[in-house]
């Protein structure tokens, strides 16, 4: 079974740490979410390394 995974990022237009959940099931998958606190568009792209642990990028629709 999967878990999700929480990990703060940064928003790339306001700058708040918000809190996500990655789910590994999005691996080597792009989405957008808006930001909770801007509401502008976060570009997420979602990964893992050679353990397995995820990570994301984000960056802003102007990018």
């Amino acid at each position: 079974m999967a878990f999700l995974q929480e990990e703060e990022i940064n928003c790339p237009y306001c700058g708040e740490t918000i809190t996500i959940l990655l789910d590994p099931s999005d691996i080597d998958q792009e989405y957008i979410e808006d930001c909770q606190v801007c509401c502008q568009p976060i570009n997420f792209f979602v990964s893992d390394d050679e353990s397995g642990e995820l990570s994301v990028n984000v960056s802003s629709d102007n990018n």
